[in-house]
């Protein structure tokens, strides 16, 4: 039996890259998926690769539905009712880069979309599936969190934006589920070589920025950082082992997140693994 045998999980963005990933993970861990994406023939191809790692007796759907919209979360709610009884968890995995380029010179069409992706597809995902957690007791939220959430992120404003309100959203969604015992977090797979990555190497230095284009593409020829390393992390974060973890914000990278098991009241009232202001120490900054 697999530590996630009996439970059932969405994953959004889950026809690609590190979504199919983490769909992958917890169909190995003996969880039920439901993937979901917005291309119908990415979708099925994905879960065509995925099917074999479902255990004996679990099931793997899948859905196109875009999750920005609420006419696609109630499309995927309607796709996972098979899951609904042993439904658990949810990854919220759905998200673009958007505009590239100097804030004012982007499209402006382009910026909301990376925002309603990112953000309000997060959120309308939530607004789904928080009733039927909150009336279980239980439950698991995963929210994708990326470069930008905690430094400057130039070139990328939608992004970094998008992606910083996420981690908050999390956070305060994590206080208002406490007492019905659904642990909220967000996690920084790291840097991936995906199709977001591509897309950043071919909108090239002007764009992006020489600075960080050069840096993006000694990452990818140095291999970037591997799909595994996240879904690792989206399996704990769904498992027992984080019962009690909430409201934080892990890196798959590097932070040693399997040494936290167990740890839920050494974190209990700490900034630790949180968005926080610095504060200049008495007598002000120096």
């Amino acid at each position: 039996m697999g530590e996630l045998d009996g439970r059932a999980a969405i994953v959004t963005g889950g026809s690609r890259g590190l979504g199919q990933a983490i769909a992958g993970a917890l169909l190995d861990a003996g969880a039920s998926v439901l993937i979901a994406a917005r291309e119908a023939a990415r979708v099925e191809a994905a879960a065509a690769e995925l099917r074999p790692r479902a255990a004996a007796g679990r099931a793997l759907l899948a859905v196109a539905a875009d999750v920005s919209t609420r006419e696609g979360c109630e499309r995927i709610m309607e796709a996972a009712a098979p899951l609904l009884p042993e439904l658990d968890v949810l990854v919220c995995n759905a998200g673009v880069f958007g505009a590239i380029g100097l804030m004012e010179e982007t499209d402006w069409d382009e910026w909301l979309q990376a925002v309603q992706v990112n953000l309000v597809g997060t959120v309308l995902m939530c607004r789904a599936v928080v009733p039927l957690l909150r009336r279980r007791g239980h439950g698991k939220i995963v929210c994708l969190s990326g470069g930008g959430a905690t430094t400057p992120l130039p070139h990328f404003s939608a992004y970094a934006a998008s992606k910083a309100a996420v981690v908050r959203f999390a956070e305060t969604l994590a206080h208002e589920l406490r007492d019905h015992h659904v642990d909220v977090n967000a996690m920084a797979p790291g840097l991936l070589r995906t199709r977001m990555l591509e897309d950043v190497l071919a909108a090239g230095p002007g764009r992006v920025g020489a600075e960080f284009h050069a840096r993006m593409r000694r990452e990818a020829e140095a291999g970037a950082t591997p799909l595994e390393k996240g879904a690792a992390l989206a399996v704990f974060l769904a498992s027992p082992r984080s019962d009690g973890i909430t409201g934080r914000l892990l890196s798959a990278v590097w932070d040693d997140w399997a040494a936290l098991e167990g740890q839920k009241d050494a974190l209990e009232g700490s900034d630790l693994y949180t968005l926080r202001r610095v504060m200049p120490p008495p007598g002000g900054a120096r």
